[in-house]
């Protein structure tokens, strides 16, 4: 098994979001998606849509100042 920070990706209920990425950062989603599905033995690559919340969920869970001030309930931060 590869270092990568993501595994499998759960099903949840999306609350849709809309947004513009730069094309590098698409096609290195792309690539990763792909990686990814090899990685977790699935049929075909990831699409960069599910990869986004997963990546965004595994960054905050793993970023110690927003744990930091989320728990103090400081959700502004400053």
């Amino acid at each position: 098994m590869s270092a990568l920070k993501l595994g499998p990706i759960a099903e949840e209920k999306p609350v849709r979001v809309t947004l513009e990425l730069p094309a590098g950062v698409h096609r290195d989603l792309v690539a990763y998606g792909e990686v990814l599905a090899r990685e977790t033995g699935e049929a075909r690559a990831v699409e960069p849509a599910r990869l986004v919340p997963a990546m965004l969920a595994r960054f905050m869970a793993t970023d110690r100042g927003f744990a930091k001030l989320r728990r103090s309930g400081d959700r502004q931060g400053g």
